[in-house]
């Protein structure tokens, strides 16, 4: 990943990092307010040998610097704890905490050896600390006087008494909090790369492209509204919305070019269920019909079909009604007076959906409605559950495959061009539906011809709010 792709990811989730630094605080926070204030008292020895020749002394001095990092061992052991307790009155208990209270540490290139006791009471915390060096200045004592002997040649001097501070050791606010935050942006950071490497569905047209290998024909932004006012025709001409649909039209226009003489027949249809296939396919149609084109809209869905109803019109008569040559194709069709579009309806729905789709009928109608109009639009049902579309696709000039942001995953993608690749069908173009609108989108957004998808409407943008996810489209 070069750096571009983590400052996107940043771009992307930047909620999910700002949540896990706070998250991270608030427990640091938390821990720091409510644990219990610790105060420290220190005290210091001096290890000195008896030598007064120069050449001995030094020697001695070596010999009391290797001694102070024993008795640095020496402090926490349980003798001492003992000893250090039984003379102020402890009881067992808090004997034997007493070696996690104490730490010793031998100043570097000295003699000195620095002893430190926390505690939960500033008083007690001295108490033990001067009892502690006390205690360890007679056992050094005992320790290296030879037997027979009444002085040791090397002895412990206090040369610092327990200090006293009413300032709590720990916690330490500034240092937890500081220390939290640092951590959680890490945290955050990483818990972001790896949700973003672990994720696979689709977000980008790149990626879109990679899976589909087609090129991505537009971006549909996400629109709140839409399960309300499914059709553009239900929205102001400059809707953001409607425009991505007019650049979906424009782009459309581009696949085979070099084709001439009858209409083009292409078929909407996505992975899974819930991509907005049949919204896409309808607006499409809609728009392609009020450019001028004559359009006719195909519901080829014999499963769960939903054209007509989004439409505003009857499906109980159309295409399955007309391919078992019970009505002609002219008293199947139905128009919509506003933008003059075709509409073929699914009528009844057949228990044999597929054979029905791959008849010598349906070829003979397809033919019929490639003559008769500019733009053929077949809304079929997902690719991965049924056949359907896969056999539709055989028949027609393409496939437009609708991609859900944020959902249709990279293999479903992939799996989905195989199965068309599979009875020899082609891939003219991509979808990428329901974009959300927010930054770190970088290269998505409309604005009058720009770009594929759709800058925020007038309202969004005085106020700077952002459309958020919603119930998805049919």
């Amino acid at each position: 990943m070069e750096l571009r792709d983590y400052w996107r990811i940043i771009q992307r989730r930047w909620m999910f990092i700002l949540g896990t630094l706070v998250v991270v605080i608030g427990a640091a926070a938390a821990y720091t307010f409510t644990a219990t204030p610790k105060y420290a008292s220190s005290a210091r020895l001096f290890v000195s040998t008896s030598q007064s020749d120069t050449a001995q002394a030094y020697q001695g001095n070596l010999f009391a610097s290797e001694r102070v990092n024993s008795y640095a061992d020496l402090v926490g052991s349980r003798e001492l704890a003992t000893v250090v307790g039984q003379r102020l009155g402890m009881s067992e208990t808090a004997i034997a905490e007493l070696p996690d209270q104490i730490s010793a540490t031998a100043v570097p290139e000295t003699v000195i050896l620095e002893l430190t006791i926390t505690d939960v009471d500033a008083r007690d915390a001295q108490t033990i600390a001067q009892a502690y060096v006390e205690e360890l200045q007679d056992l050094v004592r005992e320790l290296e006087t030879p037997p027979g002997k009444t002085e040791a040649p090397i002895k412990a001097t206090v040369v610092d008494d327990a200090s006293y501070s009413e300032t709590p050791v720990s916690p330490q606010p500034v240092r937890n909090l500081g220390l939290a935050g640092v951590l959680g942006l890490l945290l955050g950071l990483g818990l972001a790369v790896l949700r973003e490497l672990l994720d696979t569905t689709i977000k980008t047209p790149e990626q879109a492209s990679e899976s589909g290998e087609a090129p991505v024909l537009g971006t549909i932004g996400y629109d709140s509204q839409a399960p309300k006012r499914p059709l553009v025709t239900s929205l102001d001409s400059h809707a953001p919305r409607a425009e991505a649909f007019r650049v979906l039209r424009t782009n459309m226009q581009f696949v085979d070019v070099d084709k001439e003489g009858e209409g083009r027949v292409y078929v909407v249809t996505s992975s899974v269920p819930t991509e907005g296939k049949t919204t896409t396919s309808v607006n499409l149609a809609l728009t392609s019909a009020q450019a001028g084109l004559k359009t006719v809209l195909v519901e080829a869905d014999l499963r769960r079909p939903r054209s007509a109803q989004a439409l505003g019109m009857d499906n109980q008569i159309g295409l399955t009604t007309t391919l078992v040559g019970r009505v002609s194709l002219d008293d199947a069709l139905q128009s919509d007076d506003a933008t003059g579009l075709s509409l073929l309806a699914s009528g009844a729905i057949p228990p044999n959906p597929a054979e029905l789709l791959q008849s010598h009928a349906m070829a003979e109608l397809l033919a019929e409605l490639r003559s008769r109009f500019d733009l053929v639009i077949i809304d079929a049902p997902p690719l991965l559950p049924v056949t359907d579309a896969a056999l539709i696709s055989a028949q027609s000039d393409g496939a437009v495959l609708i991609v859900r942001h944020g959902k249709t995953t990279k293999d479903q993608l992939s799996h989905a061009v195989e199965r068309l690749d599979q009875v020899g069908a082609k891939v003219v173009g991509l979808v990428l539906n329901m974009v959300p609108n927010r930054r770190g989108l970088g290269g998505y957004g409309y604005g009058y011809g720009y770009g594929y998808g759709y800058a925020p409407d007038a309202d969004q943008a005085k106020s700077g709010k952002r459309g958020k996810h919603g119930k998805p489209e049919a």
